[in-house]
């Protein structure tokens, strides 16, 4: 595999951007390599400037669930574009995407617009905090936010990746402000709860995290977080920004069952394109300016562009039936394979997966089920398996503790090769 114009791209970007890359995930240092620079992509493959093509399970973190440039997203994208990118003014399509949520989601009673999904993240917990009059949020190990200030506690995703979970300039107030509880414990949560209740604004959580790797909840600890956020007038927000219409078209709260008060979106409903949202209980969100005090933003909120890609990527998810059966056999069928490479090779490992989400925990055991259990993998293990796989022309999630993504555009062959070169991959570590 070359990778010499990649280098030397790498080395030009580290003199004029931090680290040479504008996302932290992207540096690949912890896989001990330097990024690969990326030229174009199309269906299942991604391709890069030294000429290198890969089987993606990236998707740009989530967002690609139709594959690379799907037709109809690109032509949705086209035709709104060469009508003009931004208006700062209201159009029909932002209208459209907050319906077609609401018919797919139906807690989201009243949708906002914004740029991303941290902006989505940091409104809520704002929006919540002016709905209650209350101050502090709970959150828990591992479960990565976005930037935000209250969010930087004992975070997952990047911060996890590269050891610094609390980050310089965060305030003292801000951390006294964060508690933390412990995914899957629920004793943790009834404690927070019974020490700190009438002062609990909200409780932020990925209903399925995907920031320290896969975990699904416990059916009882989500719901007893469900029963105390009703009982002490607490605000239950799901972060959904990666599971919302990935693992169902309901996402997260479909499949388990459970109604939060407010919801946080972002990556599938931009198609790829910058996007956030949030929205739930029209009573809290009739509190957002102008229809109430609690003041939020932005110039760009509900880009017209932004909004034909991701409606064109929910239109087609939405009358296309069996979208969600399809992408699971083949996620499934991934599982399978994965876990049958880590038994026959011997290797350690654990294959977590929801929907179309995964990921390969290198460590001893049947279930990674918490935030110290992902704490024992072999970060070192990872690595070199990851650069077996680039080898091989699979292109995984370059972190121990991050999500991967199987698409549409995913065929039964791509599947069968993955499973095929992830064992020659173990085999080789």
């Amino acid at each position: 595999m070359h990778t010499e114009k990649s280098e030397k791209e790498f080395s030009r970007a580290l003199k004029i951007i931090p680290g040479g890359v504008n996302s932290p995930a992207r540096a690949l240092r912890s896989v001990g390599i330097s990024p690969l620079f990326i030229k174009k992509a199309k269906g299942s493959r991604i391709y890069d400037i030294d000429g290198n093509e890969f089987i993606d399970y990236v998707g740009s973190w989530g967002p690609m669930i139709l594959g690379h440039a799907h037709p109809e997203v690109i032509n949705s994208v086209c035709e709104t574009a060469r009508l003009g990118t931004s208006f700062g003014a209201p159009t029909i399509a932002e209208t459209e995407m907050a319906e077609l949520i609401m018919e797919m989601m139906p807690s989201m009673e009243s949708i906002r617009m914004v740029n991303s999904g941290t902006e989505a993240t940091m409104s809520a917990l704002r929006l919540a905090r002016g709905f209650t009059g209350r101050d502090i949020v709970v959150k828990f190990e591992g479960c990565y936010h976005g930037h935000g200030d209250s969010f930087l506690i004992k975070a997952g995703s990047g911060a996890l990746t590269y050891g610094e979970p609390d980050s310089p300039g965060i305030t003292r107030g801000t951390a006294k402000d964060t508690l933390i509880g412990g995914f899957n414990d629920t004793g943790s949560v009834e404690n927070l709860f019974a020490m700190h209740g009438d002062k609990i604004a909200a409780v932020i959580i990925e209903p399925v995290t995907g920031n320290m790797g896969v975990i699904e909840p416990e059916k009882h600890f989500i719901q007893t977080i469900r029963n105390l956020c009703s009982w002490y007038g607490a605000i239950l927000i799901f972060d959904e920004v990666m599971t919302g219409f990935r693992i169902s078209g309901g996402g997260a709260q479909e499949m388990l069952g459970v109604t939060p008060d407010l919801t946080t979106l972002g990556k599938i409903i931009g198609g790829g394109l910058p996007v956030g949202a949030y929205g739930g209980r029209k009573d809290i969100m009739e509190k957002l300016s102008p229809s109430g005090p609690v003041y939020q933003a932005g110039t760009l909120s509900g880009n017209p562009v932004a909004m034909a890609a991701g409606l064109a990527t929910l239109k087609y998810i939405n009358r296309n039936k069996n979208f969600y059966n399809e992408l699971e056999k083949k996620s499934a069928a991934l599982e399978k394979g994965l876990r049958d490479n880590f038994q026959k090779t011997g290797v350690p490992g654990v294959v977590n997966r929801a929907g179309s989400m995964f990921t390969m925990f290198f460590t001893p055991g049947n279930r990674v089920n918490s935030y110290g259990d992902v704490m024992t993998c072999d970060t070192e293990l990872f690595a070199r398996y990851f650069n077996e796989l680039l080898k091989e022309g699979i292109y995984l999630a370059p972190s121990q503790f991050e999500a991967c993504f199987v698409s549409s555009a995913h065929t039964h062959s791509d599947i069968q090769q993955t499973i095929d070169k992830c064992h020659k991959a173990l085999t080789r570590i």
